[in-house]
């Protein structure tokens, strides 16, 4: 199944509004959020012929960048579409010269923890009662990135 990975654009922001509120463990933003995020952060999508399936949002701070959501619907879930946002991803800051790649996720979302530890993240903390509706940890992972230049 061949899938693009491309900048998000703000014609974008309605189709990831809708996969986002189709998912209960995803973080929830508003338009406007979404929009900064794509004016001002790293939004990407992946996109196959019936539209936009699935988005990865980042932000970047001195070198270090922080996934803030990475959301694929659940009928497309384990069809590799994560796994390509995330290496295009991860490609691109190691490009910009970064050294790290930070997230949070809920303690009980074991997916999406699988996801991360075989893409070479390692829990490094928590925090307490990050996550409302319903009151949760949060892990806290990290990957190192290999300097490319």
């Amino acid at each position: 199944m061949f899938v693009n990975i491309r900048p998000a654009t703000l014609d974008d922001v309605s189709a990831i509004l809708a996969i986002e509120g189709a998912a209960p463990t995803a973080a929830h933003w508003t338009r406007e959020q979404y929009v900064a995020l794509i004016e001002f952060g790293v939004v990407l999508v992946a996109e196959r012929e019936a539209g936009v399936t699935g988005f990865i949002c980042v932000r970047e701070v001195a070198g270090e960048w922080e996934i803030e959501n990475i959301v694929v619907p659940e009928s497309v879930r384990r069809h590799g579409i994560g796994q390509a946002m995330l290496r295009v991803l991860l490609r691109k800051m190691q490009d910009a010269g970064g050294s790290a790649v930070w997230l949070e996720v809920r303690e009980s979302n074991l997916a999406a923890r699988r996801f991360y530890e075989k893409n070479g993240f390692r829990e490094c903390g928590r925090r307490a009662q990050y996550y409302q509706q319903p009151t949760e940890d949060a892990l806290l992972y990290q990957l190192q990135l290999s300097s490319s230049k």
